[in-house]
């Protein structure tokens, strides 16, 4: 084949193949909102302009937590040491709420200069991805991971601890990672035993999944609420939305919600709460 046969071939293989190559995505635009959703395969962080948050001033029963988290997240966002946080305990008790709220107050003390990044627990394995497209921007991000836990056999657990402080990278200067979790290490404890119970050295085998928790300089547990606690807080929500009902009713009614939703918990008195509304008529805004 001469050359002159050869080049228009060799133009059209060339042209294929740029039409089958996926486009090239566009810059990431750090500005366009102050919270953003990463998502994996692609990869591509989704501005959220609008983030689903609880004021942190409605928060009850967890001011101790409050006060600490704020103070951790005011430091990096002020460019100060800050460490990662791990909010673990019952479900419904505000660890979710709480970290939403904490970025919100402090990214309205300086705009522009701190955003939220939720990674799915499945995209954990994607981190080091994440991370060296966060570490391109200017600003500070939150890195936020809700309902993290692992199970037997799952082994994402080793990519989150490369990023924590233990692989030679490490985390960014301008990331800082919260987690909530039911378990206190990360685990179950039909897991931990299971490891104890095959291992040549068993303490040896748990010691390596536990130490994942352990790279979380923070650690902020949330309990159940008492019945003074749930009262403080559904009153604080009545107050707030000019909900108009007798204490005595509030507190009856709250009650037997909570019996029907078989505990006391944040979760719970705002699930009320939204049904008060609904009855009184009344928009939560």
């Amino acid at each position: 084949m001469s050359e002159s046969e050869l080049l228009p071939l060799l133009t059209r293989i060339a042209d294929a193949l740029d039409r089958l190559a996926p486009p090239k995505r566009p810059p990431v635009d750090f500005a366009a909102a102050d919270a953003f959703v990463w998502h994996a395969d692609p990869d591509r962080l989704d501005p959220v302009p609008v983030v689903n948050r609880i004021d942190i001033d409605l928060l009850q029963g967890i001011e101790r937590q409050r006060d600490i988290l704020l103070a951790n997240t005011r430091h990096f966002a002020a460019g100060l040491p800050a460490n990662n946080a791990l909010l673990w305990g019952a479900r419904g008790t505000g660890k979710s709420s709480i970290v939403k709220a904490v970025h919100a107050t402090v990214a309205a003390e300086n705009p522009g200069a701190l955003a939220l990044v939720e990674i799915h627990r499945e995209d954990i394995p994607t981190l080091p991805r994440l991370l060296a497209l966060l570490k391109t921007s200017e600003r500070r991000f939150i890195l936020f991971c809700d309902d993290l836990s692992f199970d037997a056999g799952d082994e994402h657990y080793k990519s989150l601890k490369g990023v924590l402080e233990g692989g030679v990278e490490g985390r960014p200067e301008n990331v800082v990672f919260y987690a909530t979790s039911n378990r206190r290490h990360l685990m179950s404890r039909d897991m931990i035993e299971n490891e104890r119970s095959t291992a040549i050295h068993a303490s040896e085998a748990v010691e390596e999944k536990v130490s994942l928790s352990d790279r979380f300089g923070l650690w902020l547990g949330f309990h159940n609420f008492d019945q003074p606690t749930f009262f403080a807080t559904i009153e604080t929500y009545a107050r707030h939305f000019n909900l108009d009902i007798p204490v005595e009713q509030l507190h009856a009614e709250a009650v037997e919600w909570s019996v029907t939703r078989g505990g006391r918990s944040g979760r719970v008195a705002w699930q009320f709460i939204q049904d008060l509304a609904g009855r009184l008529g009344k928009p939560l805004r």
